[in-house]
């Protein structure tokens, strides 16, 4: 599935740990962090910005995805998502048919733990998924091209 280079994924991991910290979660105290690997080698990082009215918190996945997709970057290689919990936390339903808008179905997602260390001394742990086994049979952009029945 991923076809990165180590370097590569531990380079997008560090990144949403990175993001993390700017997280703005004062009501849930949930802090999340993730990171964009676009195609070109940039990283995009996006923390969760929440709000007192609830809906109009962002995640961070879909914060990286729209500073992305609004600098004109569209196309990804890796998305890497953290969290303060000490097992690996998956996108909510919202985030998952965001990132079935931008990024392929077999695009790597690293879903990581708060106890993960690159130097394999942790305890932590990566899953490796994708948007296609996150949001099987999905919608996405290709089905708004379908013919229609009258």
């Amino acid at each position: 599935m991923s076809g990165l280079s180590e370097e590569q994924r531990e380079a997008v991991i560090k990144a949403a740990f990175e993001a993390k910290e700017f997280s703005y979660s004062p009501y849930s105290k949930f802090r999340v962090g993730a990171a964009l690997l676009t195609s070109e080698g940039d990283i995009i990082k996006g923390a969760n910005i929440e709000n007192a009215s609830y809906g109009g918190t962002i995640c961070a996945e879909r914060t990286a995805i729209v500073k992305s997709a609004s600098e004109g970057k569209r196309s990804f290689a890796a998305l890497a998502v953290v969290t303060d919990v000490n097992s690996a936390i998956s996108p909510c339903g919202l985030c998952r048919q965001v990132i079935r808008e931008f990024c392929t179905q077999d695009m790597p997602i690293y879903l990581v733990s708060a106890d993960y260390d690159s130097s394999g001394t942790g305890t932590g742990r990566i899953n490796e998924t994708c948007i296609g086994k996150l949001l099987p049979d999905s919608f996405g952009p290709e089905h708004l091209e379908l013919p229609r029945g009258v």
